[in-house]
């Protein structure tokens, strides 16, 4: 009779299930640690995708043209609209890049730096970062439009010569940069216009209007 057969003892076969155990008790931990992750990787590129989206800015009012001279001939020089931030929106900053003052040439130059831009586009041209101006309405005064502030920012395609009556020729005169230079093309009448406004976060506001057949000194485009 062979006495040199040797069985696996219970002991040995419990340590044997152990360690699948173990094995795949990490295995099941990494695969679903991955997944968790990936779940959130996801969750915040959804949410991300979503501000960036979403609409930060609405109108409060009407869009406002404003006429003046090229020499003797007529031209639209700037745009005013008042804008407010939506229910519940973080702060907007706009630190405008230009300031206007009243006295000499408008707009002038800032020493800040702007992150929210403006476009013009018009049938003939786009202007990107066009000039503009602000002017918070009630109690804004740090340049962040916080929900249920007001803000009027003036879009500035020309200069204004403060010193000569809106009404008389050679009233604005073209841009050096920014905005109309002199190789630009002037708006007329029944022209169409777009301005978009990117703010740092969420979806660029736009306004579209067009121009009526008579150009006033001052044109409400509603």
């Amino acid at each position: 009779m062979n006495t040199n057969q040797r069985g696996i003892t219970g002991l040995e076969t419990a340590i044997i299930l152990i360690a699948f155990v173990v094995v795949a008790s990490v295995f099941a931990f990494t695969v679903l640690s991955t997944g968790v992750f990936a779940s959130e990787r996801a969750k915040e590129s959804i949410f991300a995708g979503l501000q960036q989206t979403k609409s930060t800015l609405r109108p409060s009012g009407s869009v406002i043209a404003f006429k003046g001279f090229v020499g003797s001939t007529a031209a639209i020089f700037k745009f005013s609209l008042i804008v407010e931030a939506i229910d519940d929106a973080d702060p907007i900053d706009l630190t405008p890049p230009y300031t206007a003052d009243g006295s000499g040439t408008d707009p002038d130059s800032s020493v800040t730096t702007n992150k929210t831009t403006i476009v013009y586009i018009d049938d003939n041209q786009i202007l990107q970062n066009v000039p503009w101006t602000i002017d918070f309405l009630g109690t804004g005064t740090d340049n962040m439009l916080d929900s249920g502030e007001k803000a009027e920012i003036q879009v500035w395609l020309m200069n204004r010569t403060t010193a000569t009556a809106i009404t008389s020729n050679s009233s604005v005169n073209y841009m050096a940069s920014g905005g109309l230079t002199s190789s630009g093309i002037l708006l007329t009448p029944n022209d169409r216009f777009t301005l978009e406004i990117q703010p740092p976060t969420g979806a660029v506001f736009t306004v579209r209007r067009t121009l009526p057949a008579v150009l006033d000194t001052v044109i409400n485009l509603r």
